[in-house]
C-alpha cells in the first residue's frame, strides 16, 4: 500500500467516524417521532452529504486495494440511501406537516440495523458492481454502450430513471449538498412571472462561499431541463448557518416541468 493510499485510507476511516455520530444524533431525534426537529435532521443530512462527497471527490479515487474499496463502498451504500431516506422525510415535512408514526419506525429500524445492512445487504450489493466493474468482459461491454449512447446523444444528457432522481443525480455531482424537489403551488411565491407555468420548485444547497460553484449547479440543472424541452429559471440566495458558524449558500430553480406526482 502506497503511502497516500495509506494516508487517504486513515481520513476516510475518521470521516465513517464523524459519519458515525451524525447518524447517532439523528436516530435520537427521530425517536421523538416529532417533526419539530425537521430543521436539525435537515442539517444533519446535509453534512452527512458533505463528508460523503468529501469521500467520493477526495479519498475514495486512491483507493486501488479491493477489499478497502468493497468496505469503503459498502459503507457508502449505507449513507446513500439514509441521505435519500431523509431528504424524503424532510419533503414530506414541508409538503404535509404531519407524519405517520410507521414512516419514522422505519427510518429508525433502517438506522438500527445500519451494521447488519452494511455487511449483508450492501456487502453483496458492492461485490456484485465491482465484480462487474473490473471484470474485462462486462467492462468492455459497458463502455461500448456508453460510447454509442455519447455519439448518438452528444451534449445530451442520458436518463437511468425517473426525471426527479435525475435531477438529484446532476445536483449532487455538481456540488450540491441537499437538494429538495416541492410543488410550487406550495411555496408562498406571489406574481412569478418569469415563467409562465411554474408547477416545482428545486431548491439545492452547500456549504461553501463559492458563489460560482452554486451557479456552476443551478446552470448544470438548467441545462438538463431545457434539454428535456422544460423552462427553468435560476435564483439564487445566501443564508448564514449560525449552527455550525459556516456560510451556507443556496439556490433554487423555478420550472414548469412535473417532478412530483400528484400522490406525494
Amino acid at each position: 500500500m502506497s503511502y497516500i493510499e495509506k494516508k487517504y485510507r486513515n481520513k476516510i476511516s475518521e470521516v465513517f467516524e464523524e459519519l458515525s455520530k451524525l447518524d447517532k444524533d439523528i436516530l435520537e431525534l427521530l425517536k421523538h417521532k416529532s417533526i419539530k426537529h425537521s430543521d436539525k435532521i435537515a442539517k444533519l443530512c446535509a453534512l452527512c452529504n458533505k463528508n460523503v462527497n468529501q469521500i467520493l471527490g477526495v479519498y475514495y479515487p486512491e483507493i486501488k486495494d479491493m477489499n478497502d474499496k468493497l468496505d469503503i463502498k459498502s459503507t457508502l451504500k449505507f449513507y446513500y440511501d439514509l441521505i435519500d431516506k431523509l431528504t424524503d422525510f424532510i419533503r414530506n415535512v414541508e409538503n404535509y406537516q404531519k407524519i405517520d408514526e410507521k414512516y419514522y419506525e422505519n427510518l429508525i429500524n433502517f438506522l438500527n440495523d445500519k451494521d447488519k445492512l452494511i455487511s449483508e445487504k450492501y456487502r453483496e450489493i458492492c461485490t456484485n458492481e465491482l465484480t462487474a466493474f473490473y471484470d474485462p468482459t462486462t467492462r468492455e461491454s459497458l463502455e461500448k454502450i456508453l460510447a454509442e449512447k455519447i455519439e448518438k446523444k452528444n451534449r445530451e444528457y442520458f436518463s437511468i430513471g425517473p426525471l426527479e432522481q435525475e435531477i438529484k443525480k446532476i445536483g449532487k455531482i455538481a456540488g450540491a449538498d441537499m437538494i429538495s424537489i416541492l410543488n410550487f403551488e406550495d411555496i408562498q411565491i406571489r406574481d412569478f412571472k418569469l415563467i409562465d407555468n411554474p408547477r416545482t420548485i428545486i431548491h439545492y444547497t452547500m456549504f461553501s462561499q463559492d458563489e460560482q460553484k452554486l451557479k456552476s449547479i443551478g446552470k448544470e440543472l438548467k441545462q438538463y431541463l431545457n434539454s428535456k424541452g422544460y423552462e427553468a429559471v435560476v435564483l439564487i440566495l445566501e443564508l448564514n448557518d449560525l449552527a455550525t458558524e459556516r456560510e451556507i449558500l443556496a439556490g433554487s430553480i423555478i420550472t414548469d416541468a412535473k417532478l412530483l406526482s400528484d400522490n406525494r
